[in-house]
């Protein structure tokens, strides 16, 4: 098999010399079971396992292989089996913030991706609030963000739900699809080529499936039948997997996903709200709370009806998340610390299996 056919590209080239003398060769990861995952190869699927070393290695869950990563493995094609014994450096990364009580680890939903399609059905849960928050994640993932408006042909009134995403998404690509009749489909040919990776991402039932099956051409995903009280499918996808598409690409259905809780997002956050943090340069007070504060130029901006009040209510509530969560973070290190003696803070967000990388 072409690994570029894989999305293999120079980027992960570069890193090959550090296993060449092993023996090791590349696979990427295409969907994740308990202990073991699901490889393509140059020799075809293989199912791998991690090598001891790199399991008692690995201290964070983010250390271990996620959907979409390179990893560099003993292949053998004969036992269609292999054994990974590191994970190749993200080009991109979606995560959130684990959900549970208390918990603060990093969630990766899907690595080394091109494009994220957000998927926001017309039919029911149309939310701008939410898509504000979808694009801080793919703001922050290094991916490029695609904003799809599904089951357009269960709305009365698409164009009106495309400009209320517009207004909150300058510059950033909206399709407004139905997999039913094929409407507006064939504007997502461009992100579909060979060796391009697309997440999709949204609540469960919104579609992500049926797309998927739809670009397939036949069923690659089961789905459920559209409940007749608010127009939503119902969920389907129980985990994370890569499948191909006849037109070249490869696409990464996830489970519908009800909280977005984000792990990190300042970036992604300057993006998302360009036009408010533009305003708020002006402001009187360099700590501008932008509320009553005297001077504040994103307030004059509301009244003169150029910003939503409502997105900047999201947006200091985003930006509250935030500044939680780096607090969060830096106490989390702090006890590592306290706990195992001082230690390089890096050694947090790189994961053993890459150290040779960090030693040149």
């Amino acid at each position: 098999m072409n690994i570029e056919r894989l999305g293999w590209n120079p980027f992960f080239e570069k890193y090959m010399s550090l296993y060449e003398a092993d023996g090791y060769r590349p696979a990427r990861v295409f969907a994740e079971y308990t202990h073991i995952y699901k490889l393509y190869t140059e020799y075809g699927e293989v199912m791998g396992e991690l090598s001891g070393k790199m399991r008692f290695e690995s201290t964070q869950p983010e250390h271990f292989p996620s959907v979409g990563d390179w990893v560099m493995a003993d292949i053998r094609p004969d036992e269609n089996r292999a054994t990974i014994h590191a994970v190749l450096p993200r080009q991109s990364k979606l995560s959130r913030k684990a959900t549970g009580p208390g918990q603060m680890q990093e969630q990766i939903l899907a690595t080394n991706i091109n494009t994220i399609f957000f998927i926001n059905s017309l039919s029911s849960d149309f939310n701008i609030r939410r898509i504000e928050r979808y694009l801080i994640l793919g703001w922050e993932s290094g991916a490029t963000p695609v904003i799809i408006l599904s089951k357009a042909d269960m709305c009365q009134n698409v164009q009106d739900a495309i400009q209320q995403v517009e207004a909150i998404a300058p510059g950033t690509a909206i399709h407004a699809i139905s997999a039913v009749d094929g409407a507006g489909i064939d504007a997502l040919a461009p992100y579909l080529r060979e060796g391009n990776t697309i997440a999709l991402l949204g609540l469960s039932g919104v579609g992500k499936s049926t797309l998927i099956n739809y670009l397939a051409g036949n069923e690659v995903q089961k789905t459920k039948e559209v409940r007749d009280w608010d127009g939503r499918g119902r969920h389907t996808s129980s985990s994370r997997e890569i499948f191909f598409l006849p037109q070249g690409g490869l696409m990464i259905d996830t489970p519908g996903i009800r909280e977005i809780v984000m792990w990190t997002g300042e970036e992604g956050l300057s993006e998302t709200f360009e036009d408010v943090e533009k305003f708020a340069k002006n402001c009187h007070f360099h700590d501008c709370r932008h509320k009553n504060e005297p001077g504040c130029a994103v307030q004059a901006a509301v009244n003169e009806g150029l910003l939503d009040e409502k997105r900047i209510e999201n947006y200091i509530k985003l930006q509250k998340e935030l500044h939680f969560l780096d607090r969060k973070h830096k106490r989390q290190i702090t006890t590592h610390e306290k706990k195992n003696g001082k230690l390089d803070t890096e050694r947090i967000k790189i994961p053993a299996s890459r150290y040779r990388e960090s030693d040149e």
